[in-house]
């Protein structure tokens, strides 16, 4: 018989592991079962918006990340990653025909929200939607964190950085509306020496910094976008007159270094841990035999290729995947797999030889548990079939 390849068993976790800390990077601490609603101006959540119940010519709203499964379950979704300081609209006044399943007593409008063309599914100067069919070209888009608008790389007029560390960008829109972020990017970006900010035993508040770096009238050119270093928003002024101007303009959220989407996922993907604890199935599988585990292996490989092909069909015929569908996909492999088990036939895997052995049979002096086996397959598919819907 021709040899198989295997492949670790903790490799099949951790596979599993990498799409769920996708999903909690995006959800982060949004919570999937009640509308964020009364929680007001949420520093920062997971939004979306719905075509279908506010379409283009209409207003534009936002929903939370529960509202988008519990309200608008079936609806043409945009997700619009994380928006800053947003209070839920679902069905407020804006939705004509529509009322909230989770919490219907809102005020008529959240006149603190903001909203740009991100809610009807246009992004980026050109005004364009993600993923565009009509765009053969390869791009990568970025989002702004003061408009958090999402931008392609080659609209934003500069060159985009490789470092890890050049992690937030402005657009030279927003640059160009708050000038004064051009004295910093001199200083800041260019890596050029910080004055050594002094003052005299009389004066009660610090100096300006930013009134220093002026000072040192250090230029740059002002046009495209700006990528800034590591920790750059910990050197701004944070005198009582910056903090006045940043206010006034509705930037004061720049000397929070927690408003960051980096920090938000950090703080999402922490929550995460902190909920799962240890992994049950990990544990679960410290008790099998090596056979038992490769039974596993396989089983959850030919549920993989099965799932692959499933969503392929959809890919093919440009057709949505909606949790129901998940749901239906993993009905139908529980099915088939308790038909396996009444028919008494199972596979044992071991090194080259795969053999089809009767329920309750020996193999390798040791008793081969099916029903443990089933037990965590079925584990892992429910772990799987979550993911999907999540990402969904």
């Amino acid at each position: 018989m021709c040899e198989e390849q295997t492949i670790s068993l903790v490799d099949v976790l951790e596979e599993d592991e990498e799409l769920e800390e996708e999903a909690s990077a995006v959800l982060a601490g949004s919570d999937s079962d009640h509308c964020s609603y009364p929680q007001g101006y949420v520093k920062r959540q997971a939004l979306y918006a719905c075509s279908t119940c506010t379409p283009k010519d209409g207003e534009a709203a936002g929903v939370c990340l529960a509202c988008s499964y519990k309200c608008h379950e079936g609806h043409d979704l945009f997700e619009l990653y994380t928006k800053r300081n947003f209070r839920c609209d679902c069905g407020n006044t804006k939705f004509a025909e529509l009322q909230c399943k989770l919490y219907p007593d809102k005020d008529e409008v959240n006149s603190l929200n903001k909203y740009s063309h991100n809610f009807f599914g246009v992004y980026c100067t050109c005004g364009r939607p993600y993923p565009d069919p009509d765009d053969q070209v390869e791009d990568q888009m970025i989002q702004c964190v003061v408009c958090e608008d999402w931008l392609h790389g080659r609209h934003l007029g500069c060159v985009v950085p490789d470092s890890v560390e050049l992690q937030e960008m402005i657009c030279e829109s927003c640059m160009n509306k708050n000038s004064f972020l051009w004295t910093y990017a001199a200083h800041l970006v260019d890596d050029v020496t910080e004055p050594i900010c002094k003052r005299s035993r009389e004066e009660a508040e610090p100096c300006c910094r930013l009134k220093a770096l002026e000072m040192l009238g250090q230029k740059r050119t002002q046009s495209g976008a700006v990528f800034w270093p590591s920790a750059w928003r910990s050197k701004l002024c944070s005198c009582n007159t910056c903090q006045e101007h940043l206010s006034a303009a509705g930037l004061s959220f720049l000397l929070d270094e927690s408003d960051t989407v980096l920090a938000y996922e950090k703080k999402g993907k922490s929550n995460e841990h902190e909920q799962q604890g240890q992994d049950p199935l990990m544990l679960a599988l410290d008790n099998l035999n090596r056979v038992q585990q490769l039974e596993i292996i396989h089983g959850y490989n030919d549920m993989k290729t099965e799932l692959k092909d499933f969503l392929q069909r959809f890919a093919a015929e440009g057709k949505v995947v909606t949790p129901e569908d998940i749901r239906q996909f993993f009905e139908q492999q529980q099915s088939r797999k308790r038909r396996r088990v009444d028919a008494g036939h199972f596979y044992c895997y071991s090194n080259s030889h795969v053999l089809c052995c009767p329920k309750g049979s020996f193999y390798s002096d040791s008793i081969y548990n099916m029903e443990q086996t089933i037990v965590l397959l079925n584990q892992m598919e429910e772990t799987v079939s979550k993911s999907y819907i999540v990402l969904l």
